[in-house]
């Protein structure tokens, strides 16, 4: 009888747990949580808080009760694992009553998970400077809420941080949200956060980018967060969401491999640099799909999918991971913004070579009722247009189009893919030609040299002599927002104006989403002005990275 011993349940322990189970009925499985729940929805945990999750039993994903009774599994909540030891292949544990004990192994799965940050600063002690990560720190924060607190600071604007940010704001609690970074959601690039942060700010909410707490400090009956620029911000209730450290403890003093932000090394099949010894979840250290050096990304999905393979592993069928590729998506007043593999800003941190292509389509048909708008930016390769990653931003359908793109980075699929890529189809839907086959039309046309393109850097900062801006929109487009410097020149009257065009220079064509553009481009090319390319994806992607006011 093979005895396998977990180390934390959640999703990958959980996971792990009942599907080793699942493979083999005889096997002795013993799964430790030191917490008082075994398995529960953490990435719900914000909505309980606003009151879109009603009752708090819905966030209980299984109880140690239905673990024991459905798949026979030996489950010790509140018991702690606090040693291994790898010679005698057994773990000390002790339970809340104190009790200590050992449990034997012939395989380990170490699930802990990762911990909210609390860096060392005065005050983070205070009892209103709270984390959320369990089902008793969501109790804590919805309880000062239900008290009435009436102004909160989040600390940290990452997935969480948004989330609760709009949750709060749902509450009617008046909410400031501060960042360290110059931008909200740091894993996207920059330019595409734009929208979300403009509908946060519409919301009532104010948002400090490029601030960072100093120091909690009593206020009265509440709590201020003093921040480096010297500002006080007087609150209720101050949550941190500024990122979370593996807990690997365990795995350490084990004397297992862990890499330098600490998480434990594994390999493919999650074994750890003890072959008997497994690990999963947001705890480890694995691949990156994309880039292939190593990744560490909490989501609950790869957590998951490897604690399903540590259990193969467990039970002697052979499983590999393929990557972590970072598939992730948050929604917050109105706005969706999702992504999947590597970001332009970590392709450059790896030097990876990209091309970019940005399209700007509606998620649905334009002439049926209900169109919203969003924006696709296409991360390739520009030799043989191997697919990078993806990000989007708008309403409805981003999430449809960020997944097709993740599978079709599983499989190995290019640019030239995404033009013949087959999708429904109908006008409350989509388009005949779906925004990810838009996408794969820029992206192929480049790569293919049907239209030159330079990037909205390059008009930031332009090369000596500074190109000529060729704005191609109607006049009455072209005035109610424009790139500085651009001349006026509408697509339809081009080719009879040819002759007001500076021969012999550099000239940089743009509309409102790179269509037009892309067309003077083409006359322009055949037209004796071999020194002419599109401004990838037009003026809309400019006002990204230079939003209004």
């Amino acid at each position: 009888m093979k005895r396998i011993v977990i180390v934390g349940g959640v999703a990958g322990g959980a996971s792990a747990a009942t599907r080793a189970r699942r493979l083999d009925e005889r096997a002795r499985i013993v799964l430790f949580e030191r917490g008082p729940d075994v398995s529960f929805a953490n990435c719900g945990l914000p909505y309980y808080v606003g009151g879109v999750i009603a009752p708090r039993d819905k966030l209980l994903v299984s109880t140690a009760a239905k673990l024991r009774a459905r798949f026979a599994i030996d489950v010790r909540t509140r018991c702690e694992v606090t040693a291994i030891d790898r010679a005698r292949k057994v773990v000390r544990f002790r339970a809340a009553d104190g009790a200590e004990g050992e449990e034997a192994y012939d395989v380990l799965i170490l699930s802990p998970g990762a911990a909210p940050l609390r860096p060392p600063l005065p005050g983070i002690d205070h009892a209103g400077v709270m984390v959320l990560r369990s089902l008793q720190d969501v109790d804590r924060i919805r309880g000062a809420v239900d008290a009435g607190a009436r102004r909160a600071v989040v600390v940290g604007a990452g997935f969480i941080g948004l989330e609760l940010v709009e949750n709060l704001v749902h509450r009617g609690v008046s909410t400031t949200l501060v960042e360290l970074q110059d931008q909200i959601l740091p894993p996207f690039d920059r330019e595409v956060t734009t929208p979300l942060v403009t509908a946060v700010r519409e919301a009532g909410v104010e948002v400090l980018l490029g601030e960072s707490a100093e120091a909690f400090e009593p206020d009265g009956a509440g709590i201020a967060v003093r921040l480096a620029s010297g500002r006080r911000l007087p609150a209720d209730l101050v949550i941190l969401g500024i990122g979370v450290r593996p807990e690997n403890a365990l795995a350490v003093a084990a004397g297992l491999e862990t890499g330098p932000r600490g998480g434990i090394r594994v390999d493919a099949a999650m074994r750890t640099s003890d072959p008997a010894i497994l690990a999963c979840g947001d705890c480890v250290e694995t691949r990156d799909a994309i880039t292939g050096g190593p990744a560490q990304v909490p989501l609950a999905g790869p957590a998951n999918r490897q604690g399903r393979i540590a259990a193969d592993t467990a039970c002697a069928r052979p499983a590999a991971y393929r990557g972590t590729q970072g598939t992730a998506i948050v929604g917050a007043f109105g706005r969706t913004m999702a992504m999947t593999g590597a970001s332009e800003k970590a392709l450059l941190r790896a030097g990876t070579p990209f091309a970019r292509a940005w399209v700007h389509p509606a998620h649905h048909a334009s002439y049926y009722p209900g169109a919203e708008p969003m924006s696709l930016k296409l991360l390739f390769s520009p030799q043989g247009g191997r697919l990078l990653g993806a990000q989007a931003v708008g309403g409805p359908g981003v999430d449809k189009r960020i997944d097709v793109i993740a599978v079709a980075i599983q499989a190995g699929m290019t640019a030239f893919d995404l033009e013949q890529v087959e999708l429904c189809y109908a006008p409350q839907y989509g388009s005949a030609k779906d925004p990810v086959n838009m996408a794969g039309f820029v992206a192929a046309g480049l790569l293919r040299g049907d239209h030159p393109q330079v990037d909205v850097g390059a008009i930031a900062t332009p090369a000596t002599p500074a190109p000529f801006l060729l704005d191609v929109r109607t006049p009455q487009e072209h005035a109610l927002g424009s790139i500085p410097g651009s001349v006026n020149l509408p697509i339809d009257d081009l080719r009879d104006r040819l002759d007001e065009l500076p021969r012999g220079r550099s000239i940089v064509t743009y509309c409102q989403v790179g269509m037009r553009g892309y067309l003077a481009t083409r006359i322009l090319l055949q037209s004796g002005f071999p020194q002419t390319a599109n401004l990838g994806g037009g003026y809309a992607t400019w006002r990204l990275h230079h939003p209004a006011p």
